[in-house]
């Protein structure tokens, strides 16, 4: 009474991209993320394997339209790389949310950079507000 499942075949990756510059980045964690290897010379240092990042680019957009305990498997086969589906879960959402955290640093850093410009004025512009003299502006 077993019913089989149908199988799905993910396309192969044709269009990658050629103009995808990997950088190294810093070692945070003892697990070495998927797309990265130890640089053999300093240990602190990960290198990036470009063919797994290339194919990780490609997965993302596979996730759209299949599972990720698919496309995971997708992405074993085809890196030589074991990557579970819990693994290319969590290796995205980490991404995401760092992605997510420097957006809004950069969005709140505008929002002090605007909030201080409009402090200024005011401080300028208020009734019985003092001019400082050119001594007390250098202190500043």
């Amino acid at each position: 009474m077993t019913k089989k499942l149908p199988t799905w075949k993910l396309p192969q990756p044709t269009d990658l991209k050629d103009d995808n510059e990997w950088l190294p980045i810093p070692k945070v964690s003892r697990i070495v993320p998927f797309g990265y290897e130890l640089d053999p010379e300093d240990s602190d240092i990960l290198l990036p394997i470009k063919n797994q990042l290339d194919l990780l680019e490609q997965a993302k957009v596979y996730l759209r339209q299949y599972s990720y305990r698919e496309v995971a498997n997708w992405l074993s086969r085809n890196t030589g790389r074991d990557i579970s589906h819990v693994g290319l879960r969590k290796r995205l959402e980490n991404e995401r949310r760092r992605k997510n955290k420097a957006a809004i640093l950069r969005r709140w850093a505008i929002y002090a950079e605007t909030a201080i410009s409009k402090a200024e004025k005011i401080e300028r512009s208020r009734t019985g507000a003092k001019e400082q003299s050119k001594a007390e502006e250098g202190q500043s």
